[in-house]
């Protein structure tokens, strides 16, 4: 967890959870696991399991103890709906999201089914709250399924990463979804992105209205290749109900907690 994040559309990471196991391509080089196998071993670190899943209970308050409002990228060492994550500990970390509600969360996932199912079950009365955003990994056009299952889940703000972009999407259904990150792969066996997916889904997005933020090209790390799109930086966020008055009532809370 850090309260700082180099990743672009994101302020913070917060991961109750690390660790897991690859299910589709767009996991092969998974940036996380080769992080986390580096300090396999190696007793008292936080990654001495490895990439092995683990539970965190004691990081489950991190959100309470940052004061200043931020967007924080939910496990991003993990996968929050892996099958093994006992469905109690998912239940307490939406309590926590739920009651710190002055964050903004960016819960991702491949396992998109489960978290439809999940989703379905905690607000089946209404939908999660708008400060839960909740989206599905896509890295061509075989992960698509992801997205109807992301459609069919009561989320307020939907969103899909597809990152890596490793082939086309094709068309891409955008009803409901609030947002689209695209990127490419980094690391040392990085695969190459094609222009020509990435312009189709700036292009797909624009004709649809859906905000589009492009986070990389890739390469050997995440900022070698830059992050342009034809001149210019794409870095539009989701636009969701009553933004300006969230707006003013995080402004009202930090006025209230500040020393």
């Amino acid at each position: 967890m850090a309260d700082r994040s180099g990743i672009e559309w994101t302020d913070a990471t917060w991961n109750p959870v690390t660790g897991c196991s690859k299910i589709t391509r767009g996991c092969e080089n998974c940036y996380a696991a080769r992080f986390a196998e580096r300090w396999r071993g190696i007793k008292g670190h936080p990654y001495e399991q490895g990439f092995d899943l683990r539970i965190w209970p004691e990081r489950l308050d991190q959100p309470a103890r940052w004061r200043k409002p931020r967007k924080i990228f939910v496990n991003s060492m993990s996968d929050l709906f892996h099958k093994r994550v006992p469905r109690q500990f998912i239940d307490k970390v939406f309590e926590q999201m739920e009651a710190e509600d002055r964050h903004i969360y960016q819960v991702l996932t491949k396992r998109s089914s489960l978290m439809r199912g999940y989703l379905r079950r905690r607000y089946a009365n209404g939908r999660a709250p708008e400060h839960i955003w909740c989206g599905v990994s896509v890295e061509d056009s075989t992960g698509k399924a992801r997205i109807k299952h992301l459609q069919a889940a009561p989320a307020a703000i939907r969103f899909l990463s597809i990152e890596p972009l490793l082939g086309p999407v094709g068309e891409i259904d955008l009803d409901g979804i609030s947002w689209v990150i695209v990127g490419g792969e980094s690391g040392p066996n990085a695969r190459s992105l094609c222009v020509e997916w990435v312009l189709d889904i700036r292009d797909q997005c624009a004709r649809d209205d859906v905000p589009f933020f492009f986070k990389q090209w890739g390469g050997l790390t995440p900022k070698a290749g830059g992050r342009e799109l034809d001149g210019v930086e794409h870095n539009a966020m989701p636009r969701y109900p009553q933004a300006k008055d969230r707006k003013h009532e995080l402004q009202r809370q930090e006025l209230q907690m500040a020393p």
